[in-house]
């Protein structure tokens, strides 16, 4: 990375990932109805602009026609779920970061949506924190890329910040004609571009003292990314959905592995009428994707907050016992026997492993590929144990990058019965997705 821009990170390091208009993007619209909300989707085709003055670059989308509220559920609630598939192609809707809700798992339980028609399901949303969903899971070499739709799931207990902002970055494959190309096609003769909320700029106003919640996520098919603003402290303050304990990000810089979440508080403290640059790097180079632009109005309150406490718990257990634990090693990366890509996904197949409910389970993750692969475990959230012993890094998961030929170890309490997936990829835009699933019952 560039002298002064970034702390120092090679391409290595940066995959390594995360071993961890208006400035909302399209959020879903919620409509709360008899004590459970509603979320009515559509995939369909949509368009995005990626060039100014050209035409907008057709791609397949997931939008929301509820009613637009400004609600958003909290932990405990319930959300029903209603999905029209509009395209030409089957889908099925795939989340990140819902724990526990085995009616809502793609393939395992859902299969894919045909064209045309609808479904509807109940989700239990057990957890606070930042979510996604997106029907990417087909998506490889299918006609358009998709964009990824957030969900904000409030805690119960009150946050102090003054804003809380969604910061999805999603990466693109343009064509000399303008189009963009799906993953896991060969990326030859396109040029690569990155979009914050859909915009390929964006403007942040801040005022000094004022207190800012960015959900970061990205949203990217394949790339693991760093995101750097410059001349704040960045307070990480949640990871995949989960609450860790609080931490300044090394020189304001987050890195984040596909489908990685980040909840971070930036309290706004540069002169009034100055800028700061939001850098991202996709390791080859750094460029600006957004600013935070400090207001000439007087400041939000006369001195900055004290540093915040931890986010509120969602419940997940502070100790895991290793000793008996269920020991499974997986290989990832190449051609490896057992994982397929969705389209040819068979429930019928064995499970990769099975558990009892309350079990815990160790997964030992080794890479056999020469790219760096980007592993997501459905259902559970994990701890990333330590190389040299049983113990875990202070913070949970649900995706976790690792680089060729290394082993990372992950361990998870086996707390919701069902069949679920587990995905992975290499960071490469033409990899295939792959898939298998295990069992807890």
């Amino acid at each position: 990375m560039a002298d002064g821009i970034f702390f120092p990170l090679d391409r290595r390091e940066l995959l390594a990932g995360l071993g961890a208009a208006a400035l909302s993007p399209a959020m879903p619209r919620i409509a709360a109805a008899q004590g459970r909300f509603s979320l009515r989707l559509q995939a369909k085709t949509g368009v995005i602009g990626l060039r100014p003055g050209v035409a907008n670059t057709p791609i397949w989308s997931l939008l929301s026609s509820t009613p637009d509220r400004d609600i958003r559920p909290k932990r405990g609630d319930e959300l029903e779920i209603t999905l029209l598939n509009e395209l030409p192609v089957p889908t099925v809707l795939n989340w990140h970061g819902i724990d526990g809700a085995p009616a809502a798992e793609p393939l395992a339980a859902r299969r894919p949506l045909l064209p045309g028609a609808r479904e509807s399901f109940v989700i239990p949303l057990r957890h606070a924190g930042i979510f996604t969903c997106d029907h990417r899971l087909l998506g490889d070499g299918q006609a358009q890329p998709s964009r990824m739709l957030p969900l904000v799931v409030r805690e119960s207990e009150a946050v102090t910040v003054d804003r809380d902002e969604v910061f999805l970055i999603e990466d693109w494959r343009l064509r000399p004609d303008g189009t963009a190309i799906a993953p896991g096609t060969d990326p030859k003769e396109t040029t690569p571009l990155y979009t914050i909320n859909g915009l390929t700029a964006l403007d942040i106003p801040t005022r000094t003292h004022e207190r800012l919640r960015f959900r970061f996520i990205n949203g990217c098919q394949r790339n693991v990314i760093a995101i750097k603003i410059e001349q704040h402290d960045v307070r990480v303050m949640a990871l995949d959905s989960q609450p860790a304990e609080p931490f300044l990000a090394r020189d304001g810089a987050l890195v984040l592995a596909p489908g990685t979440r980040v909840d971070a508080f930036i309290d706004a403290a540069v002169p009034p009428g100055s800028t700061s640059s939001i850098l991202l790097h996709d390791g080859k180079e750094a460029r600006p994707i957004a600013r935070l632009v400090a207001s000439k109005e007087p400041p939000i309150r006369d001195a900055a907050l004290p540093a915040p406490p931890p986010l509120p718990s969602n419940g997940l257990p502070a100790q895991l016992d290793l000793k008996s634990a269920l020991r499974i090693d997986l290989t990832l990366g190449g051609s490896q026997a057992g994982w397929v890509t969705p389209a040819n996904f068979a429930g019928s197949a064995a499970p990769a492993f099975r558990a009892k409910p309350g079990r815990i389970v160790v997964l030992a993750l080794t890479n056999r590929g020469d790219r760096s692969e980007v592993f997501h475990l459905h259902g559970h959230h994990f701890r990333l144990l330590d190389r040299l012993d049983d113990g875990w890094k202070p913070f949970w998961l649900d995706t976790l990058a690792i680089e060729p030929g290394q082993t990372q170890r992950i361990a998870f309490a086996a707390a919701h019965a069902g069949r679920w997936l587990m995905e992975t990829s290499a960071t490469a835009w033409a990899a295939p997705r792959l898939v298998r699933w295990y069992s807890i019952e």
